[in-house]
């Protein structure tokens, strides 16, 4: 097999009617994700030797696909696992470990940081399978444990199979786009608009045709797209995709509040409602009070933790209207502008580029902030047409 391999693209109903606000749909204008279609992509799978990457969010319909493919007779040999592991319950940034999954017996292994074992164990299987659910904002990383799949399989002339599934922040682009190297982390890896307004399957082909791959390899790569999905379709999550975003809401607001994780805000970590709130420790900041505490997947790393914050309580805010804003980030700065940027070279690596935050130092107002990204978001939205799949939503 070549290593700079084509791209087949498995395109099946690819510009359905998606879903039509929060009103029933008929069973054949639901969304169907990538997984969902058996029909299609086990038959690619017959006699062939499977390695999986794959978490908590791995599923279809009410099954996990490690279940499905066992059941379906698929020689399925290990999975590797992201941030926050094969449940979904380990903290933001702590260590994964290798592990066995106690339901099925299949060998996990963490792909979440260097493991020196991933060469050998793409190269013993005859294909490798992506299905974890991203939720559309840069800064959140199971799209580098795509990327680094992608590169394991083209370094081992392996090829990929992308089971796609729904961007829930898919019908806005927005942000500044992440340019220079020099702010590449595992929080803004690819160069994309914060918003980035992709699916797995979309962002995996921009991967390919961009050339991110280290040497400027491809992956040969298979997509099972989406059926009845565009990027204006409401999508709520069935799984919740990591333990700080429990709800609709949480995911919603994510791109808008993940830049408060470069400053001591709280944003609800270690309640029952992360990423529904935000305080500070100070009375000044708001009337609403809460207090962090610890929870399953939220008890390490956690902002003004023991701590009576004062702020704004989010949770009436309707979920599918919420646009991305600079307003909760201008205004707590305003209200602290000595004491915010506590991280400030994480704050630059969340927003891809250290001009945002040094226009808030220079008391920048969100329209001339935004004003700033046009052109580079404008080319942003050039390249990312070439690879959508589905109807865009404009």
């Amino acid at each position: 097999m070549k290593k700079n391999a084509f791209i087949l693209f498995v395109i099946i109903g690819m510009l359905g009617s998606g879903c039509k606000g929060k009103q029933a749909v008929s069973e054949s204008e639901k969304i169907l994700t990538g997984a969902e279609q058996l029909d299609v992509y086990l038959p690619m799978l017959k006699g062939k030797k499977v390695g999986l990457m794959a978490n908590q969010t791995t599923i279809a319909g009410d099954k996990h696909l490690v279940d499905i493919l066992l059941e379906n007779g698929v020689d399925l040999k290990f999975a590797f696992i992201p941030e926050h592991g094969f449940r979904g319950t380990i903290e933001r940034g702590e260590d994964v470990n290798n592990d066995v999954d106690a339901q099925t017996g299949l060998p996990l292994y963490s792909l979440y940081g260097e493991n020196h074992q991933a060469d050998s164990l793409v190269s013993s299987v005859d294909i490798m399978i992506f299905d974890i659910q991203d939720v559309g904002a840069r800064f959140y990383t199971y799209v580098v444990g795509m990327h680094n799949v992608m590169q394991l399989c083209a370094d081992n002339n392996r090829p990929v199979m992308v089971l796609d599934r729904p961007n829930p922040n898919g019908e806005q682009v927005d942000g500044p786009v992440r340019k220079d190297d020099k702010f590449k982390s595992n929080i803004s890896y690819h160069k994309v608009a914060m918003i980035h307004g992709l699916t797995i399957g979309e962002l995996a082909q921009m991967i390919n045709g961009e050339g991110w791959l280290k040497d400027g390899k491809k992956s040969e790569l298979t997509v099972i797209p989406l059926k009845n999905y565009t990027h204006k379709s409401r999508y709520e999550l069935p799984v919740i995709p990591s333990p700080s975003l429990p709800n609709h809401l949480s995911v919603r607001l994510f791109p808008l509040l993940c830049l408060f994780e470069g400053t001591d805000c709280s944003i609800g970590r270690g309640t029952d409602f992360p990423f529904q709130v935000i305080g500070y420790s100070d009375p000044s900041f708001g009337d609403f009070t809460f207090t962090p505490g610890s929870k399953e997947g939220m008890a390490l790393h956690v902002e003004q933790q023991g701590k009576l914050c004062y702020g704004v309580d989010l949770r009436s805010l309707d979920a599918d209207s919420i646009k991305f804003t600079l307003k909760y980030v201008l205004d707590f700065y305003k209200k602290s502008p000595d004491k915010f940027f506590a991280r400030p070279e994480f704050f630059d690596k969340l927003a891809g580029t250290d001009k945002l935050r040094k226009q808030m130092l220079e008391g920048w107002t969100e329209e001339q902030i935004r004003d700033s990204w046009k052109e580079e978001l404008a080319e942003y939205k050039a390249m990312r047409k070439k690879y959508l799949l589905y109807e865009d939503f404009e």
